[in-house]
């Protein structure tokens, strides 16, 4: 019993969070990087800010990040050290296409990711690609408006086309929305919209949504035409809703927000809308922009894999007042009967294991756990060593969670992928501080340090992890 000979276990990071080199190389701007740090960065992520450029009252993290641009080799090598499987991260969108509508790529951004994929296949790390993780060329938001626009389906369609061509041989692995439910929740980096004034958001949200399920659609039958080896997956921010109590009404509340956030999912693994989804809608007044072709598209290039994050588990109830959890976007009441992170987030490693067979039954696909781990302020002792034994002991009990989920409930399980295996840019904070890595980088979150990295507790923890395919988790405190 346990894990699979092949697991891919690795470690996990997103382009807009670690590369930098905003302007490197002939790279456009994007979305992600005009994002600043602080008060004004939730109105922003949430699409009621209009912020499409820089300023000198802001500091933006992601201009610079980690420079993993000029140090992934350096990174990928601790990777390998650490006996990496596989290696998640994600493609800058305006790297390749600066604009995001040119009709020819941008050479010295694929050669970039030549570079990193050839790095990895090096040390044996089976490159995992997610094509757009909160990525968008500014272009196409101030011209087209960003995915409200059918337009931008041909060009995101430009995009794969060149990717799966380029890399066939080297990539099997793809992911073409990074938690596209995410969306909803933070348009701007979801789908790169901008609302304006009495403009009817949810019809917005819902029609970008389309346009997404039916690019993620059209991405899969380009893979599969190019290279039938070529493996599609689609990710959800995942994370059960528990009823706030035994209250029939609260019980139904958790059903219909867990419906909301596979909503998504739904469509792009099982090849239709929902009729739950498509009752809502209609009862809300907010039409689906469907073109002819796009049913039968949607029905016929369903993903291969389900892909998802957990971090926490959230609760549902039917009436307001009940007192609610910090520190994440999705909205959730606080659960007494788990403890916090010190971003408030619920932390739930029997909820992991929940979450895994909820949507291993709903869709009896394979699953790839892309997103796990632990934000937490690591202090550096005299001697330059961080003993991060709270994150240890977090990722050995969702480990152990997951390891039950394949031994005694029979689910199929592709691989595990902590995330930001090295500190990187907090997405939802845009902080340094809030680190998730086995890899300290010497950064806060004013952009000062030396960018030097070194190896945390965890570091050597994981690799005996990977070394026993995960029958090691034990570790001395301290």
């Amino acid at each position: 019993m346990g894990f699979n000979k092949d697991f891919l276990w690795g470690g996990a990071t997103a382009a807009n969070q670690s590369e930098g080199g905003y302007n490197a190389d002939g790279r456009g701007l994007a979305n992600v990087d005009v994002v600043p740090i602080g008060e004004d960065r939730y109105p922003i992520i949430t699409g009621q800010m209009k912020h499409l450029d820089f300023d000198e009252d802001h500091f933006y993290p992601a201009k610079e990040a980690i420079d993993m641009y000029h140090h992934y080799k350096e990174d990928i090598a601790l990777f390998g050290e650490m006996g990496f499987k596989s290696y998640r991260f994600s493609l800058a969108w305006t790297r390749i296409f600066p604009k995001g509508d040119e009709a020819e790529p941008n050479e010295a951004g694929l050669q970039f990711y030549d570079n990193l994929i050839d790095e990895c296949l090096k040390y044996g790390i089976e490159p995992i690609v997610t094509i757009t993780h909160f990525d968008m060329p500014i272009y196409l938001i101030k011209e087209y408006g960003g995915w409200r626009s059918r337009k931008v389906v041909d060009f995101y369609k430009n995009l794969v086309t060149v990717l799966f061509n380029r890399y066939k041989g080297k990539v099997k692995y793809w992911i073409t929305f990074n938690e596209i439910n995410m969306l909803l929740h933070a348009p701007f980096m979801g789908a790169g919209l901008v609302f304006e004034e009495g403009e009817n958001e949810e019809q917005v949200k819902y029609t970008a949504a389309h346009h997404e399920l039916v690019a993620s659609a059209l991405a899969t039958k380009i893979a599969h035409e190019v290279d039938p080896e070529n493996k599609v997956g689609c990710m959800i921010a995942a994370g059960q809703y528990y009823p706030n109590t035994p209250n029939p009404a609260d019980v139904r509340q958790a059903q219909v927000d867990n419906q909301e956030n596979y909503f998504f999912i739904d469509v792009q693994s099982r090849g239709e809308y929902p009729n739950y989804a498509l009752k809502r809608l209609f009862n809300e007044g907010i039409e689906i922009p469907f073109e002819e072709g796009d049913k039968e598209l949607l029905k016929e290039h369903t993903v291969d894999y389900i892909t998802f994050s957990y971090y926490s588990s959230r609760v549902s109830a039917a009436q307001e007042g009940q007192e609610k959890a910090g520190g994440n976007i999705f909205d959730s009441i606080k659960n007494p009967y788990l403890e916090e992170s010190e971003w408030g987030w619920q932390i739930d490693p029997i909820g992991f294991r929940i979450t895994i067979n909820e949507l291993y039954d709903r869709y009896q696909k394979p699953l790839f756990v892309v997103e796990n781990g632990l934000g937490a302020v690591d202090t550096p002792r005299a001697d330059g060593s961080i003993v991060d034994d709270y994150r240890i002991d977090y990722l050995k009990q969702h480990i152990e969670a997951m390891k039950e989920a394949v031994d005694e409930d029979g689910v199929e399980l592709l691989g595990y992928t902590t995330w930001g295996c090295i500190d990187l840019v907090s997405a939802s904070t845009g902080e340094m501080k809030k680190r998730y890595g086995f890899i300290y980088v010497n950064r806060d979150n004013e952009g000062n340090g030396t960018m030097a990295r070194s190896k945390k507790k965890s570091f050597d923890w994981y690799k005996q992890v990977i070394a026993s395919n995960g029958e090691k988790v034990d570790y001395t405190k301290g």
